[in-house]
């Protein structure tokens, strides 16, 4: 079995996120779901962002260094919309990582915003809808279209589904997509499911617990 960290988009952790994670959970994984607005919820995208600029990057990178502090090393890192710069990063650039799960974000792997080089043998996942004014129209999809090629077809996987919702993952909102988000549970499941056979690369030890 795996563990795996999913960070919340910037409405916070919401009942349809830990949803979310609760069917990521159901094939037998331990996934964790830091809470990095202390409990604060948003109920729109202004007001999310709004709520993140208040609460402010340090503090919030604070929180996910906390999260972090009582997880084990070896993870899956996931997130949804504005986690995904948290996981795609802690992903690229925390030694450990065993796959990544992106949901209806990417991050280029070239370029300004870049983390650096994708890691070797670190398998990933990138789901969004292609119609999204945010995933399928802001160059999400291009950078997840990127980042599939350079780590190749046997680590990288993109999966895009029909519609233009953002945020179709959580059931607590009117985007929700259940139809979809079936596919991205049962396609993510694969990936835990691949990574836990695999266990830990050739000649690398127990990782310390920071």
């Amino acid at each position: 079995m795996v563990d795996v960290v999913l960070f919340h988009h910037v409405l916070g952790l919401t009942a349809g996120v830990q949803g979310l994670a609760n069917r990521l959970a159901a094939g037998g994984h331990t996934v964790h779901t830091p809470d990095l607005y202390a409990g604060e919820v948003a109920t729109g995208l202004e007001e999310g962002f709004a709520l993140m600029n208040r609460i402010g990057t340090e503090t919030i990178a604070q929180r996910v260094d906390s999260a972090l502090a009582g997880l084990p090393r070896d993870l899956v890192y996931a997130g949804i919309s504005m986690g995904v710069m948290t996981a795609q990063r802690l992903a690229q650039t925390r030694p450990g990582a065993r796959g990544a799960l992106l949901y209806e974000a990417c991050v280029p792997v070239t370029g300004e915003w870049a983390f650096g080089p994708w890691p070797d043998g670190v398998p990933v996942q990138v789901h969004g809808m292609d119609d999204d004014e945010f995933f399928g129209h802001e160059g999400d999809i291009d950078a997840a279209r990127e980042l599939v090629s350079t780590v190749g077809v046997d680590q990288g996987e993109l999966f895009t589904y029909p519609g233009n919702q953002h945020l179709f993952l959580d059931s607590s909102l009117p985007s929700f997509d259940n139809e979809a988000t079936e596919l991205v549970v049962e396609r993510s499941r694969a990936l835990l499911e691949r990574v836990g056979r695999l266990g830990r690369r050739p000649g690398e030890s127990e990782p310390a617990v920071e």
